[in-house]
């Protein structure tokens, strides 16, 4: 028998509430399943009672509660990760190529995360101090997750820690990888837009460091005529398409696979699909070499 303070029931009790005020709101009978209040939802979207994007964000209310943090993590392979003992200005060049804003920092090993460090922390003591401080100094504490640990429940967590990132720890005690409250969200609205989108009309943009970002949905023949490439391949009609198929897999942010002559890095994907790329060509220099 479930105590009154069992989390399960709590949750059952909360999703049973929510979905009372969804069949008030659209004035269909209870349904029997998840299955079945969807078809309903559908059903209330081809109506015009709420619209596409109330649907979708619903759905992705809905999936969310059946993901762990293991679905969607950045994999322990793809962690960028800053050592405490180094020196602060050992650290720009990492974060000025990646561009991430938070990093997981390690003491011995990488498995060994001892906090997190906020980029904007280490260039405001650079501006006030000057390099000679220590890393450990200016580290945010870490949010350690299970890898089973539920997404809605994640979700709240990090809303009452005031975390945006958390450290996904395997059975041992290791690190797994990292789930960050921007990879929560998506699961639920989709995807958001960031520093590396750039006009709807223009889906491949040139840098000024030789590289593209491009777009997913950018048509093959457009990148051809953009890179002076010869990708070909008459089943698929996008660029995310056949850098998918060629990874055998959708993969997530930060693989990277070569092939036709050029590296492609995927910036931003879910577990659906690829979003967007970075492109260099084979032999030049690339100033994000890290994985």
């Amino acid at each position: 028998m479930a105590s009154a303070d069992d989390p399960a029931q709590d949750r059952s009790l909360v999703q049973d509430s929510w979905m009372e005020k969804v069949r008030r709101r659209i004035g269909v009978a209870q349904p029997r399943s998840r299955d079945e209040l969807v078809e309903q939802l559908r059903s209330s979207e081809a109506k015009g009672l709420i619209d596409a994007d109330g649907l979708s964000m619903i759905e992705g209310v809905l999936h969310v509660s059946e993901l762990q943090a293991r679905d969607i993590m950045i994999p322990r392979s793809q962690v960028t990760t800053l050592e405490r003992d180094s020196e602060p200005k050992e650290l720009l060049p990492t974060i000025v190529q990646t561009g991430y804003s938070r990093f997981p920092v390690s003491g011995e090993t990488k498995d060994d995360v001892i906090g997190i460090l906020l980029a904007k922390d280490l260039l405001r003591i650079f501006h006030e101090e000057g390099p000679g401080f220590r890393i450990r100094e200016v580290l945010r504490p870490v949010l350690f997750i299970p890898e089973s640990k539920r997404l809605d429940a994640l979700l709240k967590q990090f809303r009452e820690s005031r975390n945006h990132m958390s450290v996904v720890v395997d059975e041992y005690g290791g690190l797994a990888g990292i789930v960050t409250i921007e990879d929560v969200i998506e699961q639920i609205v989709g995807e958001i837009d960031d520093e590396h989108d750039f006009d709807e009309d223009a889906p491949i943009l040139s840098r000024s460091d030789g590289s593209w970002i491009v777009k997913a949905v950018a048509p093959i023949d457009a990148f051809n005529e953009a890179l002076g490439a010869d990708l070909k391949d008459d089943d698929l009609d996008t660029v995310g398409g056949m850098v998918a198929q060629r990874f055998g897999h959708v993969p997530r942010r930060g693989e990277r696979i070569i092939f036709a002559g050029f590296e492609f890095r995927v910036l931003r994907a879910d577990n659906r699909r690829i979003h967007l790329l970075r492109v260099i060509r084979v032999g030049e220099e690339s100033s994000d070499d890290s994985a």
